[in-house]
């Protein structure tokens, strides 16, 4: 494991004027919103570049594609890039039943054929860095290279599992913005970063026919059984053969900087890398930071 820590994020104020509007972070270049039929299942996609390798971008528990509106065209110079709805959420599909890892790990299989590659670049933020790494060890030969970024999967936190499931029932249950900018603040460590084209964009996900009853079956991995049966363990992550960075936040609010260095001691030959002023959606707070982390690291650099 090599450790390295990106000390050049700005407060997070300095970086508000820059936030107003997810619009206007794609507006500048080619981009293509539309879906994909993943065996059967109508899964929203942000794509944009049209050469190199796919990368695959996925979101946390509650979470839309919107989420990577700050990273995508950066992306696009170097990939295909894909930042998916995953199963149950946003505006994908959302078949009845309960959602645990390796439903995610069979929708992103199924993407993944659809776009008609064989392997891609994955990498995925907090729920999404759980279904990548599990991904990653189920399919190895589907994976070029690999980013868990302020992943889940390695704790059951009784607290945090609460917290995370109030507050996204309260906001897909409540008619009204409030509850929905709350369960975005529990992400960033400076709440005014949560701005209200970023509130917009989550409402009108959670205002989706069905979205009360998706999400109560999203959170069933906040349940301490399912959990449980679902986390990843030291021999699975050690079978992860996929060049990996492991990304964390000196401010996550799900789990310790510890819980990071500990998955990236499991990961043969990862790296890890820590990002300054920033909570838990590092490629939303600190876009440029991120941006060139992670670029240089899918080029190999």
């Amino acid at each position: 494991m090599s450790h390295a820590v990106a000390s050049h994020a700005p407060a997070p104020s300095a970086t508000q004027p820059e936030l107003r509007s997810l619009w206007s972070a794609i507006a500048g270049g080619e981009v293509r919103l539309h879906y994909l039929d993943a065996k059967g299942v109508r899964t929203r996609v942000l794509e944009a570049g049209t050469s190199g390798p796919v990368l695959i971008l996925l979101h946390g528990v509650s979470g839309h594609l919107e989420a990577y509106h700050r990273n995508v065209l950066a992306h696009a110079e170097h990939f295909r890039v894909f930042a998916i709805d995953m199963l149950g959420h946003g505006f994908t599909d959302k078949p009845d039943r309960k959602y645990e890892i390796i439903d995610y790990v069979e929708h992103l299989r199924d993407v993944i054929d659809a776009i008609g590659v064989d392997k891609a670049h994955i990498s995925g933020e907090s729920l999404g860095g759980w279904v990548a790494a599990r991904f990653a060890a189920l399919y190895p030969q589907k994976v070029d290279r690999l980013v868990l970024n302020t992943a889940g999967g390695m704790i059951a936190d009784p607290k945090v599992m609460e917290r995370l499931k109030t507050l996204s029932l309260a906001a897909v249950r409540s008619p009204d913005r409030e509850a929905t900018r709350k369960r975005l603040e529990f992400l960033m460590l400076d709440p005014s970063i949560v701005t209200e084209d970023l509130v917009e964009a989550r409402f009108a996900c959670f205002r989706r026919p069905g979205m009360v009853e998706a999400m109560e079956r999203i959170m069933c991995l906040q349940e301490m059984d399912v959990r449980q049966r679902n986390m990843l363990t030291p021999e699975e992550l050690g079978r992860i053969t996929a060049q990996t960075l492991v990304l964390w936040t000196t401010h996550d609010p799900t789990a310790s900087l510890e819980v990071g260095r500990r998955m990236s001691d499991y990961v043969k030959g990862s790296r890890f890398v820590v990002m300054e002023n920033c909570g838990h959606w590092p490629q939303y707070e600190d876009a440029e930071t991120f941006n060139r982390i992670h670029i240089d690291f899918l080029l190999g650099r």
